[in-house]
């Protein structure tokens, strides 16, 4: 950006008509925005334009992520049966030869989907004992061209080794950067163990900032709270007062 408060795009892969488009769409944020760091709002919408031209140029398969706002199309697509998968085969993974973890695919969950602003989150809930099954969850749910298409798939697990008493888990962005550390977060505070969940965003080309983390955690705790893997708010506000009620108890009968 020059002194004077204005600013120049150039790169190798600009041409005329990009050039103008990128610097309209800088400007116009540049405008919505004024007197607020926009340093962070420019560069995704720099990377965004780089997604969009890599697509263009070099079309792949049908699991390349998208953000144009048309891949969201009716929400009526985005809102998958809401019920267990029918029994499938297990997938082969070629780990080793010695199989002795479990091999089923575990029945997959889907939320009802979250949208604002025309971006579109939806969580799945699958239970997982051993780490192969976390991997058969994730093939499986890339079977689905929507959600293979989404441009995050943010997803976290929290697996109890009886043995040990200790948990395995672990968490993957998928791109939006510190999201899956967050949820896998939300699902210590919830204390939930033997469960998988994957967050799938549609991005639907307005950026939403924080509010984006909150869609994601909310999704994962209302799929977390139907399928009783945690207690409900209201559950678990009146445990807490039996809780403080049996302390105070405790206390008078010392006394």
């Amino acid at each position: 950006m020059t002194p004077n408060g204005h600013f120049a795009c150039s790169a190798p892969w600009l041409k005329g008509q990009e050039r103008a488009d990128l610097s309209n769409s800088l400007e116009e944020i540049y405008i919505q925005n004024i007197g607020e760091s926009i340093l962070y709002l420019w560069v995704e919408k720099i990377r965004d334009v780089l997604i969009q031209k890599s697509q263009m140029t070099e079309p792949g398969p049908d699991v390349k992520k998208k953000t144009e706002e048309e891949d969201v199309e009716c929400e009526d697509d985005l809102i998958l049966a809401c019920q267990p998968e029918s029994s499938v085969k297990a997938l082969d993974f070629d780990i080793s030869e010695n199989r002795t973890e479990v091999e089923e695919l575990p029945p997959i969950d889907h939320g009802i989907p979250i949208t604002d602003r025309r971006s579109t989150f939806q969580a799945h809930l699958a239970p997982v004992v051993c780490p192969k099954q976390v991997k058969m969850v994730l093939s499986k749910l890339y079977e689905n061209k929507k959600i293979a298409s989404a441009t995050h798939n943010i997803y976290a697990y929290r697996i109890y080794c009886e043995d040990k008493q200790t948990f395995l888990q672990d968490c993957e962005d998928d791109g939006e950067t510190a999201a899956g550390g967050r949820l896998l977060h939300l699902m210590e505070i919830l204390n939930v163990k033997n469960v998988m969940v994957v967050v799938s965003r549609w991005y639907g080309g307005i950026l939403l900032g924080p509010d984006r983390f909150k869609h994601i955690n909310n999704c994962a705790r209302n799929i977390l709270v139907e399928k009783n893997y945690t207690n409900s708010p209201e559950e678990s506000s009146k445990s807490l007062g039996k809780n403080k009620k049996v302390r105070k108890d405790k206390k008078r009968n010392d006394h």
